[in-house]
């Protein structure tokens, strides 16, 4: 009898654990919304941004002198390429590789602050932008420890009546920073944030054998919550990282959200290079896609099917 009785508490144990496990959420499709053309020969897509009726997207050309940006309507998916309002072109030549991108709304105008990866004065470039036009109005040198730092993301927490609070990626590493809310030049001064544990994520409940053989980019915040994208030849994941206004040390992902796409399509590359969420939905993101090498036809704006973030 002691015996029927430990298996059945084993049993009820059992069954009290499955519906942990199969509860974690896991996204692996997509829906294409839009393709991106490769204006002024700029043919890499980079930095993304999330607005409430667009998505931005920036490509670089092969040695960062010229980067566009595209606007896209997340409805339908017309997409627009943006003109340079200080002299007409559709290319500017001071984002370098434009590798991550976000917005903001201020007095009433629009800026997208653009992070270059160069380090010096223009690390972080700021765009008022009205309509499908920009303009240059800012740029601004971030330090770390007394030195000049490149960062490759860029995203803004939080506001108040003063200042703008940014949280900066370079690599695995988060850093915090803060700009008076109408400044448009000056220096960052960022101080430690935090690090991203990946080895021991999980993608739909397991850990990804070669995950540090992933190359970073950029990636979103929403709603305390960072989405960081990864890529490895033609499969692209992203891992999803909570409490980020607490957070020190390195921090875990959520084990119980992920997404991965492994492309058959574009065998050669799936690489997803910014992410962010609309409105608190989908989870949308930009892409350089290829079926072989040398193929520029694909690159692409989409969103993760089924997936809300609300």
């Amino acid at each position: 009898m002691k015996r029927f009785t430990l298996f059945v508490v084993f049993l009820l144990c059992t069954a009290m654990l499955i519906p942990a496990t199969a509860s974690a959420a896991y996204y692996n499709t997509y829906t294409t919304v839009a393709t991106l053309n490769n204006a002024n020969n700029s043919y890499a897509a980079q930095g993304f941004a999330v607005g409430s009726t667009y998505v931005y997207s920036a490509k670089v050309n092969s040695d960062n002198t010229k980067a566009v940006i595209y606007r896209t309507k997340m409805s339908d998916g017309t997409t627009t390429l943006m003109t340079n309002g200080d002299n007409g072109t559709t290319y500017a030549t001071y984002l370098g590789h434009a590798n991550d991108l976000v917005l903001s709304t201020i007095d009433g105008n629009y800026y997208m602050f653009v992070i270059t990866m160069n380090s010096g004065s223009m690390s972080l470039v700021k765009l008022k932008y009205v309509g499908t036009k920009y303009y240059k109005v800012g740029n601004y040198t971030i330090k770390y420890k007394g030195l000049d730092k490149s960062m490759s993301g860029v995203k803004i927490t939080s506001k108040d009546a003063n200042n703008i609070y940014f949280l900066f990626k370079s690599g695995r590493t988060l850093y915090r920073g803060s700009l008076k809310l109408t400044a448009n030049s000056g220096t960052i001064n960022v101080s430690d944030g935090f690090s991203l544990n990946i080895e021991n994520a999980r993608v739909n409940g397991s850990t990804v054998s070669n995950i540090t053989s992933y190359a970073f980019q950029g990636f979103g915040y929403y709603n305390d919550t960072i989405y960081v994208p990864l890529t490895y030849e033609n499969v692209s994941i992203v891992l999803v990282y909570r409490n980020i206004s607490t957070a020190s040390g390195t921090i875990n992902a959520d084990n119980n959200l992920s997404f991965r796409i492994t492309s058959a399509e574009y065998p050669d590359l799936f690489e997803i290079e910014g992410v962010g969420i609309a409105k608190g939905d989908k989870l949308w993101f930009n892409t350089n896609r290829r079926t072989k090498p040398g193929d520029t036809a694909h690159d692409g704006v989409h969103y993760f099917n089924d997936y809300s973030a609300s």
